[in-house]
């Protein structure tokens, strides 16, 4: 069974002559007006929700075929069914624009539709499954059908799962005439803030930042042991945060770093197996994070800076694990660095690019300053587009501007395809009570346990997201298992992003790993064994949001003593665990080695102070001895030859 078939979605279309010319100034011109509207502008949410969705869907119709087998037809040419689909996007927008005022004003469930209403809401419905299609894939239009039969039909199954009765008119009302369904908080987010942070990130990577991210990486890890696979968790960190896709980051930088860990001895899947694991870490790598992090300030009320500041200690252990294990690995492989000849000095690097790093640094002042997402996203895309200028080099012309929003539009499909399906998804869960029917199955199951609970929740976040986008993951994560944790006295902050770490692995998990086939495409392996490699590497992301659970220290809370300590055991504590996961240190480590390892790290993480204090020494104390011991081991073979 081909897997990757259940996820295709369609061939992303360049139409050629004036057609393409159209396109890109339409791309441009909408970007523009949708940065108005979300800074500037003070138009009604719902309103400016509508004709945002409106105008990505003639945007989507034009630049995504219907089918996913690459063709000239559908690469290069616009095909009629899709003019009309176009035109019929055209008129929903048209409706909804004219009668936008009556829209926001009419009370919901009590006032009647009109004929028309039901006529354009039923198409809007039909037209929004057939973007999730295309953008995002079959598995997630398959889903959110299955939510909106189980609106309409689920009065006829046997309790538990039962509701009441819900009406075709009371559906349409809640889904597309309020703010509680299609037209919902990820909708309002993604044309918003993740619009503003995707295109920050688009010309920050067309202005040569991108560039400057790789040769950044090369210059501080490229010479040392592995090299080129340490390049890969730095560059797709640097890249990832401001993706904040881990299959796009996968293709972005993994076509070059692949083949340089495999020019240099890494085998095909090892080397997917790392760049599927640095790519999936950029989401929770501050500042900019990915789409789900704007959903998750948005949904929970907690401040973005917030979020930025507690997954900060969180994201860097998890690139510290893996960095870890990558070395750990390349020692194994007897794996050297590059040519000191191919590495480019550090010094020359920041002379030629390190002007990328003050948008960076002006997102972060403007985070902490107070300004809302949508503010400091603008202050980085304008900072960007200025920095440009100081180097001829760099400097972006008037076409290079309108490219870049034309390309900032197109990036924006699969977050709007998957923002436009959690909206339905979650639309459905508030009208039938199905968070808290499933609640009470999951309490029934666990006893209540707390840590039987959370692997349960992990288990089904993992199995939600499959196949599906991070924002759609964490949706419906957010909506039918974050309620759950509350009730068990969890911290809102710590139950959410336990939540978004696992929306986020399920891209590396098998069987459906759309991270892992996207680097099998590069690799030339089988995606399934970079899967299972990829999350050996990331198995940090996999431990962590128990830690921080564990001990809210990680997450910033607390005294600065507490912060101290609980980050310095969990960077002991994943030291050791990629130690006896690559089985190796300074050489190849015994079975029982691994073993004790693990107990070790059982110690230093216990919630008891004295046995945490007795691990912690003697984690310190083992890798001591076990250095001494392995070198006069490798220098006693060096002497004697054996």
């Amino acid at each position: 069974m081909n897997l990757g078939g259940l996820f295709s979605s369609g061939v992303s279309r360049n139409p050629t002559g004036l057609v393409g010319y159209l396109l890109t100034g339409y791309g441009a011109l909408f970007m523009a007006w949708s940065v108005y509207a979300a800074v500037f502008a003070k138009l009604d949410a719902l309103v400016l929700v509508t004709l945002f969705l409106s105008f990505m869907l003639v945007l989507v119709f034009s630049t995504i075929s219907a089918s996913s087998v690459r063709s000239d037809d559908n690469t290069e040419t616009v095909a009629v069914i899709d003019y009309l689909l176009i035109a019929l996007s055209i008129s929903c927008g048209v409706y909804f624009g004219i009668n936008s005022e009556a829209i926001a004003t009419r009370i919901t469930l009590l006032d009647p539709l009109t004929q028309y209403d039901v006529g354009f809401a039923s198409l809007l419905i039909v037209l929004c499954l057939e973007v999730c299609r295309r953008t995002v894939g079959l598995m997630l239009t398959v889903i959110v059908a299955l939510f909106m039969a189980y609106n309409l039909y689920g009065h006829v199954l046997p309790n538990p799962f039962s509701h009441g009765y819900i009406s075709y008119e009371h559906f349409l009302d809640i889904m597309i005439f309020t703010t509680d369904g299609l037209f919902g908080t990820p909708l309002r987010v993604a044309a918003t803030y993740v619009l503003l942070f995707v295109l920050f990130g688009t010309f920050l990577a067309n202005a040569g930042g991108g560039e400057f991210f790789n040769d950044l990486a090369a210059s501080v890890a490229g010479a040392k042991v592995g090299g080129p696979a340490k390049i890969a968790v730095v560059s797709s960190g640097l890249y990832g945060t401001i993706s904040g896709s881990p299959t796009s980051d996968v293709v972005t930088t993994g076509s070059i770093t692949i083949p340089m860990m495999k020019k240099i001895g890494y085998p095909a899947v090892v080397a997917g197996g790392v760049e599927v694991a640095a790519s999936t870490g950029g989401s929770i790598l501050p500042p900019v994070m990915g789409s789900a992090a704007f959903i998750m300030a948005e949904y929970t009320g907690i401040p973005y800076l917030d979020i930025v500041i507690a997954s900060t200690i969180p994201a860097l252990l998890y690139y510290f694990s893996v960095y870890s294990q990558v070395h750990f690995t390349s020692v194994r492989l007897g794996l050297k660095g590059l040519d000191k000849d191919a590495v480019p000095p550090l010094s020359q690097t920041l002379k030629n690019g390190g002007l990328f790093l003050i948008p960076l640094g002006a997102i972060v002042w403007a985070l902490i300053e107070g300004y809302s997402p949508t503010f400091v996203a603008l202050f980085g895309a304008v900072g960007v587009i200025g920095i440009s200028f100081l180097r001829a080099s760099t400097r972006m012309s008037a076409r290079d501007v309108v490219n870049t929003l034309s390309e900032t539009a197109r990036r924006m499909a699969p977050v709007v395809g998957a923002c436009t399906a959690a909206g339905f998804v979650i639309g459905g869960i508030t009208m039938t009570g199905l968070a808290a029917k499933l609640s009470a199955l999951v309490f029934l199951m666990t006893g209540n346990m707390v840590w039987l609970t959370l692997v349960v929740a992990a288990i089904m976040t993992i199995i939600l997201g499959m196949g599906m986008p991070t924002v759609s993951s964490y949706i419906l994560a957010a909506v039918l298992i974050g309620p759950l944790l509350i009730k068990l006295g969890i911290p809102e902050m710590s139950a959410h992003l336990f939540l978004l770490y696992y929306a986020v692995l399920s891209a590396i998990t098998p069987p459906v790993a759309v991270a892992a086939f996207a680097a099998a495409s590069i690799a030339n392996a089988n995606p399934m064994q970079i899967s299972f490699k990829g999350v050996q590497f990331a198995i940090g992301a996999f431990l962590l949001p128990f830690f921080f659970i564990l001990d809210a220290g990680l997450l910033g809370e607390g005294s600065v003593i507490d912060v101290v300590w609980a980050t310095v055991r969990a960077a002991l504590a994943f030291l050791i665990i990629s130690m006896a996961v690559a089985g190796c240190f300074v050489r190849a480590l015994s079975a029982i080695q691994r073993i004790t390892c693990l107990i070790v790290v059982f110690a230093i993480l216990a919630p008891i102070i004295w046995v945490q204090v007795l691990g912690f020494i003697a984690g310190i104390l083992g890798l001591f001895l076990l250095n001494r011991e392995q070198r006069k081991s490798i220098e006693y073979e060096s002497v004697t030859g054996h």
